[in-house]
């Protein structure tokens, strides 16, 4: 009798301690569609990203997303520290990014889930209207002999890591390229100097206001780039943008690390869904979790 006792007890013992054990361990506060949580995201998609959270707080009001706007590379530190839960920024995690994160036991889930363009920007009394990919490349590492000045939006912007990395792999930028304060600023700066080229997202270069949806600003020209391959230039529209004809092309990705269906999984849906994909499309960047029917039209002069 006195060994059951004491069986019982250890028993009752044993679940006294894994109840306060459950009570420290810290349960999710949100779900798909509430709570709270705070993202970092690449400043150049701001418009954008602040038109989907409009939406998407209005579809679910129970949500609360806090966003940082930063340049790419502050996002990935947010990311990588665990400040934040999700990122979007233009590059998928390096392998050696996603082996630090494997050794903490994290693993992210990354979708791309639209495709944008850097749009290449002259003044309006400029004389280039179309540009070669190696002229380009001569111009932003200082190598081209014209007297151009190159401006981007930010030093640790995803555009400059992008033309770095994509355009002029293994050499530094010029001693002609400066930094702005952000891609308004750029539009100016280009739109005040004759002799200046800047590089910007192509939602900064679109008219807004066109309800046909394909002008460009007016304060300053923005450049075709001629590609070799189908020897033909070509401006980022959303049907060139798509296949890669227009070649300053970069996805868009969404990165999480939420191990549960929690609002960071919430936004990821949103943003890949029909809604989410729409405002993308606004925006004049090529959505890439919908479909999308191109047609040939005649245009009668």
């Amino acid at each position: 009798m006195q060994t059951f006792k004491n069986i019982c007890t250890a028993a009752a013992f044993s679940l006294v301690l894994a109840s306060c054990g459950n009570n420290n361990v810290k349960q999710p506060t949100d779900t798909l569609s509430s709570g709270n949580i705070t993202i970092s995201v690449d400043e150049t998609y701001k418009p954008i990203i602040q038109q989907e959270l409009k939406v998407f707080d209005s579809s679910f009001p129970e949500a609360h997303i806090n966003v940082q706007y930063k340049p790419e590379s502050e996002c990935i530190k947010d990311f990588m520290n665990d400040s934040v839960k999700l990122i979007l920024i233009t590059r998928d995690l390096s392998a050696e990014e996603k082996k630090v994160l494997e050794t903490r036991k994290v693993v992210p889930t990354s979708l791309a889930v639209a495709k944008d363009a850097v749009a290449v920007l002259v003044n309006n009394s400029s004389a280039d209207s179309v540009l070669s990919m190696a002229r380009l490349k001569g111009i932003v590492s200082g190598q081209y002999g014209a007297d151009y000045t190159v401006v981007f939006d930010n030093q640790g912007s995803s555009t400059v890591r992008y033309m770095m990395d994509s355009i002029i792999p293994g050499q530094k930028l010029g001693t002609n390229v400066f930094a702005a304060k952000g891609n308004d600023s750029v539009i100016a700066y280009v739109a005040r100097n004759p002799k200046a080229i800047g590089f910007v997202g192509v939602s900064y270069a679109s008219d807004d206001s066109d309800p046909e949806g394909i002008a460009f600003i007016k304060d300053v020209k923005v450049a075709a780039i001629y590609n070799d391959n189908k020897k033909k230039e070509y401006q980022p529209y959303q049907a060139f943008i798509a296949p890669n004809d227009y070649l300053l092309t970069r996805n868009l990705y969404c990165i999480h690390k939420e191990t549960y269906p929690g609002l960071a999984t919430g936004f990821l849906n949103f943003l890949s869904k029909e809604r989410g994909q729409l405002i993308f499309k606004q925006a004049r960047l090529f959505p890439l979790r919908s479909n999308i029917i191109f047609r040939e039209a005649e245009v009668n002069k």
